[in-house]
């Protein structure tokens, strides 16, 4: 299927994007307009930018259903300051209570049952609960269309973080094996950050990869290695050497597996790939007669 997004509902399109987009980090903001009345909302098309300075953006859009702006927009327009609160899965619930649309001038700090804790330099309150939280003044709001699912754009730069102590090492580092994250998916799902969703990838950052187009035909063309594998396998710095082949090829329990053909042979360079031993892999895939 291709679509042609101007020929599309409004409503299909937001449901489409934030499914196909996903998942995303949440912004929980809180602002406070200019005679004090505090709001807080969380947001999903949300992410940080740069870290000198601190930046973050994340876009209040026009409501889908008739293009109406959100309290966050206005308040930050008379009040230039916000919150980027960080929250985890222990207060989810209360995160998606306060998304109601309740009226100007209720305080969703009360109606979700969060603590309204004074922020040092910014007007808005932050989170108590907030694992984490940024006091941020806002630099630029940049309307990206006036109808309804349009976004604005806050771009925000942080003035002040508050890191509960507990989440540190003793170095003082943020520990993200005690985070307990949430992002936002399509529709009314949530996911969870939990130890067995995450994975780790080698990056090429000081080294660079010999890339997959380097790799011999026999093993970019594998019936039984996955884009993924192929990926790893482009990340080593170099192919191993004529001697470290032909050594390889002499030991027994390889000996053995390439006897049984390709597909064996393939099948020990994955589970050696997903045991992240990716020279060893490499090394076993070459010793295979062309």
């Amino acid at each position: 299927m291709t679509l042609d997004p101007t020929t599309q509902p409004i409503g299909k399109l937001f449901g489409l994007l934030t499914t196909a987009v996903a998942p995303r980090p949440i912004c929980f903001a809180s602002t406070i307009d200019a005679v004090g009345q505090v709001n807080l909302s969380p947001f999903s098309f949300f992410n940080v930018f740069g870290a000198n300075p601190i930046t973050f953006a994340f876009s209040a859009s026009r409501r889908v259903r008739d293009g109406s702006t959100k309290h966050t927009l206005e308040n930050v327009l008379e009040v230039p300051e916000c919150v980027v609160n960080i929250i985890d899965y222990p207060l989810v619930e209360q995160l998606s209570l306060a998304s109601t649309e309740y009226a100007k001038g209720v305080n969703e700090f009360e109606k979700a049952g969060f603590t309204q804790v004074a922020s040092e330099a910014v007007r808005p309150p932050r989170v108590g609960e907030a694992p984490i939280a940024f006091e941020c003044r806002v630099s630029q709001v940049l309307p990206l269309g006036d109808g309804p699912g349009s976004g604005n754009l806050i771009i925000a730069q942080a003035v002040r973080i508050h890191l509960k102590d507990e989440l540190l090492t003793m170095g003082g580092k943020l520990d993200s094996s005690k985070l307990d994250l949430v992002a936002r998916m399509g529709g009314n799902d949530y996911l969870r950050a939990i130890p067995e969703a995450k994975f780790e990838i080698p990056k090429p950052l000081r080294t660079k990869g010999i890339g997959v187009d380097q790799l011999p035909s026999h093993i970019r063309n594998s019936d039984v290695l996955t884009g993924n594998n192929l990926g790893r396998l482009g990340n080593v710095e170099q192919l191993p050497s004529p001697a470290e082949i032909q050594a390889a090829r002499e030991r027994a329990e390889i000996a053995k597996v390439r006897a049984q053909g390709t597909t064996a042979l393939h099948t020990l360079a994955q589970q050696l790939l997903e045991s992240g031993k990716t020279k060893s892999a490499l090394l076993v895939l070459m010793t295979q007669e062309l």
